[in-house]
């Protein structure tokens, strides 16, 4: 009987399990044996925090099988190393996509963060009525009515409110209601949030149009969008009556009650939910402007509002914002950056954990860019053998191991760059993890394993002349501009 139990205790178990994926995403990518796809979607449109649903790694086969769960349509975003596509999936459906062949060595000749190439996703089997194939439609009447029509909402010239009024009948001709009320709320937003843009409308006007006395749809991506946009730097640089000064000296003090309370001076943060949502999102970018404000009493300030609002959702957008600021989760403080192993040109394995007690000082490059190479000849030119407290550490980014062999083996030239070279070995999480988006990129480790830098400058800066780990500048730390404490 008590092993019975144990069985039914894990069917239940694995049923509950099951339940909670009810989206499938079912494909195959032609060359993509080897590669890992992952979904992931953004928490909420305030603290824009990634969350990874479903990771697989392509087998021989060349299919993968991705699941996630929701309660309402969300946009996803299917990624391969730096490739990626975004679209929108619907709760109980099942979804069947094929990625053709693709150069995956795009990225080795261009920068595709600055200019991205899409992951070629392709979807069969699709119902016409599938809110991806309408939402396309929505946004194709309105991009072509606006290029057809520039002339008139060209700010250079006096836009004309008629010709918005002709682009709004357009589309709700061509594009009427459907039964399915998130495309229909996606068309409402989608217009206002063009409207806005286009300067057609006033902040003031907008809200009292499309926030003021309407619930807060928490769930809807689009009104929440909408909200994001409406509000943003509307309180962090200063209201009317507050200047910026007085802001910070609130959130120096954690004086949360004087921050909320005072804020309500503008007619549009006079309704207590909205304010304290509006709160949350100047809250997050006041952690950037180091000008005005503590970063380090910005986020006990959020930490404070998350335990005292009576919203649940500002309370799970707080820890969002939180999670996303590296602040909240103990896993991911600056020394978990360090928990990794590369190979070395030999294909030993080496953590770079193993250094910490050192200044680690490493460079992220490509062996085939010159301006790679240019940096780690100044690197070569600055190594000083006798000093112990600092390691240079060059990461390989090439694809191929090889590159990075024959530049240090076969190489006239490689024998002078005698410290740890690794290959990436294919890692882009920890690439990501780094926010490497281009070559060459340096990073500075601290020896507790903390970063730096938020940026650290590189070589032929001058930085490794006036390094921190120079015993004799170690009294100049503190008053560099640069230095991060």
């Amino acid at each position: 009987m008590k092993y019975l139990s144990i069985i039914v205790f894990f069917l239940l178990i694995s049923g509950l399990c099951q339940a909670q994926k009810n989206i499938s995403i079912k494909g195959s990518a032609l060359n993509g044996e080897g590669r890992k796809v992952e979904l992931y979607r953004i928490a909420d449109q305030i603290s824009k925090r990634e969350i990874i649903l479903d990771s697989f790694r392509i087998g021989s086969d060349k299919h993968f099988d991705l699941r996630c769960w929701s309660n309402y349509p969300i946009m996803v975003t299917m990624q391969i190393e730096n490739y990626s596509q975004s679209f929108y999936v619907e709760p109980g459906k099942d979804y069947e996509v094929i990625i053709p062949s693709f150069d995956w060595n795009i990225d080795e000749s261009r920068n595709v963060f600055l200019s991205p190439e899409t992951l070629p996703v392709v979807f069969t089997n699709t119902a016409p009525d599938d809110i991806n194939i309408l939402i396309d439609s929505i946004d194709c009447v309105i991009a072509s009515f606006i290029e057809d029509n520039y002339f008139y909402f060209d700010q250079k010239f006096k836009p004309s409110q008629h010709y918005f009024d002709s682009l709004v009948a357009t589309v709700n001709r061509l594009c009427p209601d459907v039964d399915n009320e998130f495309v229909n709320r996606y068309k409402y937003y989608q217009l206002a949030s063009t409207k806005y843009a286009l300067k057609f409308s006033t902040r003031s006007k907008m809200i009292n149009t499309y926030i003021k006395g309407n619930p807060i749809l928490y769930y809807d991506e689009n009104y929440m969008s909408l909200f994001a946009t409406l509000y943003a730097n509307s309180i962090s640089k200063g209201l009317k009556g507050i200047p910026v000064q007085r802001l910070a000296h609130w959130v120096y003090n954690l004086d949360l009650d004087t921050y909320i309370d005072s804020i309500g001076i503008d007619p549009m943060l006079r309704h207590e939910q909205i304010r304290e949502l509006a709160a949350l999102q100047a809250l997050q970018e006041s952690y950037y402007n180091f000008r005005y404000y503590d970063a380090e009493m910005v986020v006990k300030m959020i930490e404070k509002l998350a335990q005292r609002t009576k919203f649940t959702d500002h309370r799970t957008i707080a820890n969002n914002i939180l999670e996303s600021l590296h602040k909240k989760n103990d896993e991911l403080n600056e020394n978990h950056k360090l928990d990794f192993s590369l190979p070395d040109v030999d294909k030993n394995m080496v953590s770079l954990a193993s250094m910490k007690g050192k200044w680690i000082y490493i460079a992220f490059v490509r062996v085939n860019d010159p301006i790679s190479v240019s940096e780690v000849e100044t690197m070569a030119h600055f190594r000083d053998k006798d000093n112990d407290s600092v390691t240079f550490v060059t990461i390989d980014c090439d694809r191929e191991f090889q590159k990075m062999f024959h530049f240090l083996k076969n190489s006239r030239h490689g024998a002078k760059y005698d410290w740890p070279w690794l290959h990436f070995n294919g890692n882009y999480d920890l690439l990501r993890h780094f926010q490497i988006t281009a070559y060459p990129w340096f990073v500075l480790i601290k020896p507790n394993g903390e970063i730096a830098y938020d940026i650290t400058p590189a070589p032929s800066s001058g930085f490794l002349i006036n390094a921190p780990w120079n015993k004799q500048n170690n009294d100049n730390q503190s008053t560099s501009p640069l230095f991060r404490k």
